[in-house]
């Protein structure tokens, strides 16, 4: 009980002291706003980079070219040969006829050329689709199918595929980069701004510690003040990011520029970065008065 009522009391004395500081905690409060509104976009633009990645990635498909005169025995061996690799996630099969349909459905000029040729005369082979598990490993995968027999030529956009992979490492790792960087310079920011209000108070602090106050009781109430400004400071870029990200989701119909760039659904994930901004909020602002009252107060 006794616990309870020194909790609720330095809660009490540290909105009080938020109130009684208002245009230095409003100075805090603007930097933990604007730093976490940038926070937020790069987060946001970090996992849709990610997802796009991602999609682009599983997208990516091995065919399989069969011999043009492969029997239905042989193209079983086929598919349990490639069943058998270590990487494959699935696999489709597509025959002529099916190539040829889409093909004659594509284009009047296909349709005029291919419309007359019997299933025998057919110079389309059928195919195996191949998704892999692991992208990186698309090259050993390939290769591993072009040495069964019975499959002719293996394409899956050699060359073109390693690119993206390497661009896209590079750009998960710059985004990510991005966002810690920004954390760190926020809590930077943060530290200063809650220094410059707690140095004002360094009276205030002296006097507590003449009346015996310990150095615990002195600082948990700034501690205190820190989460909640942390928490006022969180409310507009949670604001933001929840209502902005739906509002450009249903703007742009879940994608961007194409259909190939397609944005994150809005729930949970609004919900998700919300909860970061907060906890980042939270943490910085603590981290901040507790900095501040230890090592330039020397409490």
């Amino acid at each position: 009980m006794k616990a309870f009522r020194i909790l609720s009391r330095n809660i009490r004395d540290a909105l009080k002291s938020v109130c009684r500081n208002f245009s230095l905690s409003l100075a805090s409060i603007s930097c933990i706003t604007i730093t976490l509104i940038v926070v937020a976009l790069s987060v946001i633009l970090s996992f849709n980079v990610n997802n796009f990645a991602t999609l682009v990635e599983k997208d990516v498909t091995i065919v399989a070219f069969l011999d043009l005169d492969i029997t239905q025995d042989a193209r079983q061996q086929v598919s349990d040969s490639i069943h058998k690799l270590d990487n494959i996630e699935s696999i489709t099969f597509q025959s002529k006829v099916e190539i040829a349909a889409e093909m004659m459905e594509s284009s009047e000029i296909f349709k005029n050329i291919m419309s007359n040729w019997s299933e025998e005369e057919s110079p389309i082979q059928d195919t195996y689709l191949v998704k892999v598990i692991d992208i990186e490993q698309i090259k050993k995968t390939a290769d591993e199918i072009k040495k069964i027999e019975g499959v002719s030529v293996v394409k899956y956009g050699e060359g073109m595929v390693e690119q993206l992979i390497s661009v896209f490492d590079i750009v998960r790792k710059i985004t990510i980069g991005m966002v810690v960087a920004l954390i760190i310079v926020t809590a930077f920011l943060i530290t200063n701004t809650i220094k410059i209000t707690i140095f004002s108070r360094k009276r205030e602090i002296e006097i507590m510690r003449l009346v015996g106050a310990s150095n615990i009781n002195i600082k948990i109430p700034f501690l205190f003040e820190g989460l909640f400004l942390g928490i006022l400071g969180s409310i507009i870029p949670i604001a933001i990011t929840i209502y902005g990200y739906v509002a450009l989701y249903t703007h742009f119909n879940g994608q961007m520029f194409s259909p190939f760039i397609k944005l994150i659904e809005p729930q949970p994930f609004v919900y998700l970065v919300s909860a970061f901004l907060l906890v980042v909020g939270i943490i910085v602002g603590m981290y901040g008065s507790f900095r501040a009252v230890k090592k330039y107060l020397k409490v």
